[in-house]
């Protein structure tokens, strides 16, 4: 045997790495981190792969948000752990938030699982798995987004007392990450075709102040505007108390920067948000919301609210209804309460019965659904820049910079009638419009005059 044919044999014996993620962008982030690492370490890895080999290496990075996140979680690690059993494949391997919060309930119950980690143990991670950090590959990443956008994390932790959160026990205190290094990720994203930033932390508007002594996420917004090829930012996850309006003049300052804001509010009426602890009141928040639209005329805001908390009374629902019916928020997602322990919240009786939580979450995303009807309405016969993230059938699927993937409006572009390349911005002219998507065609340059772009 000569020497290729013993490096193919030695190649081939090299076991894969299967990375599963599960939950947010943020857990999506870590996940990309970790295979930018096993990468650089000249590792076969790969993302949430349709099948896993019998010798294969199975990485589950969890999420233990709330009580479905969990159950999900679990069923998952129970799965490959008992394809392990039955040597179908080699190694379980645990991470993520699940694991911080349970990993000496996981380890007694699951007991088959090769090494359980939590949210900040990276290296003990890499080497278990046969590989060193490599600290000049921070900033690399392999993406498991179209590489076109990608969700960019610029802080970790939280310093929030929210009751209902149980993300400080799993994520710990907030942690900014360096301007310098995010700029230089940014560079490097760009460099690879990445279009779309989408700023992701638990608290976006907390930027700074643990480095920099102040909240500099607008600082940090003008640097990443700067760079070359990023034609969008987005910003994820804003917190309402101490909200810098600052970073508002750069959104207008800047064409890159979307007019998009995700600012989860879960509650409007005083008792609820005093003891959820959101350091906040109804008119404050009121008065939010209002500055922030006259500040950046036309911007999306998208919010999420919280069903079922802890004392909450129909009286306390029903005047949230009318607030989301006032306030017409472009976007919303609507959430039943999760009782979850070790939380200030867990202190409280949990007395709002399941089937009540439910009923209230789909009477308010009712009533969202006519507002989008009626918001959506008003853009048909309009030319919107959009970005194409995909093709299906007969329709290119894209957004416009009002919108974020999963979770906002898409827009389907007719395939028959024009071509847009996957990661390409298009101006789009909106035919017809339904509750959560808008239908249109790819826009000739003679048509464009005198339209919305």
């Amino acid at each position: 045997m000569n020497t290729k044919t013993v490096n193919r044999a030695v190649k081939q014996k090299q076991p894969k790495i299967n990375v599963i993620t599960l939950g947010c962008s943020k857990n999506i982030y870590d996940s990309e981190v970790l295979m930018g690492q096993l990468k650089g370490n000249s590792l076969d890895v790969v993302h949430e792969p349709e099948r896993v080999g019998k010798d294969d290496i199975v990485v589950i990075n969890t999420c233990g948000f709330i009580d479905n996140a969990k159950q999900e979680s679990i069923d998952t690690i129970l799965q490959f752990s008992e394809m392990k059993e039955a040597g179908k494949v080699g190694k379980v391997i645990v991470t993520g938030c699940l694991s911080e919060r349970y990993k000496p309930e996981l380890e007694s119950e699951i007991k088959n699982v090769d090494a359980y980690f939590g949210t900040n143990d990276l290296q003990g991670i890499l080497q278990t798995l046969g590989a060193n950090y490599k600290h000049e590959l921070i900033g690399e990443r392999l993406l498991t987004t179209p590489s076109h956008f990608a969700y960019f994390k610029i802080a970790e932790g939280c310093n929030r007392p929210c009751s209902f959160c149980a993300i400080p026990l799993m994520r710990g205190k907030h942690l900014s990450r360096p301007m310098e290094e995010l700029v230089n990720e940014a560079k490097i994203l760009a460099a690879n075709g990445t279009r779309e930033l989408i700023l992701i932390a638990q608290d976006l508007t907390y930027y700074g102040l643990d480095l920099y002594g102040k909240r500099n996420l607008d600082e940090l917004l003008r640097r990443l505007s700067d760079v070359n090829g990023i034609e969008w930012i987005r910003l994820q996850y804003a917190y309402p108390s101490g909200f810098p309006m600052e970073i508002l003049d750069v959104m207008n300052e800047r064409a890159n920067i979307c007019k998009y804001l995700d600012m989860p509010l879960q509650h409007i009426t005083d008792n609820m948000l005093k003891s959820m602890r959101r350091g906040i009141t109804k008119q404050k928040t009121v008065d939010l919301v209002n500055s922030i639209r006259d500040k950046v005329p036309g911007i999306a805001m998208r919010t999420t609210l919280i069903c079922g908390y802890p004392g909450e009374t129909q009286a306390d629902f029903e005047e949230m209804q009318a607030w989301v019916e006032e306030t017409r928020f472009d976007r919303l997602g609507c959430f039943t309460y999760s009782h979850e322990e070790k939380t200030h919240a867990h202190l409280l009786t949990d007395d709002v019965p399941d089937e009540v939580k439910q009923e209230r979450v789909d009477s308010i995303m009712e009533i969202q659904q006519g507002i989008s009807w009626e918001i959506n309405q008003e853009k048909v016969g309009k030319t919107f820049k959009v970005l194409v993230d995909k093709k299906e059938g007969d329709f290119f699927i894209g957004r416009t910079e009002f919108d974020s993937p999963e979770v906002d409006n898409e827009v389907l572009i007719d395939a028959r009638s024009g071509y847009a390349a996957n990661g390409s911005f298009v101006q789009v002219k909106i035919d017809r419009a339904e509750d959560f998507d808008l239908y249109g065609h790819v826009a000739h340059k003679e048509v464009l005059s005198g339209l919305l772009v």
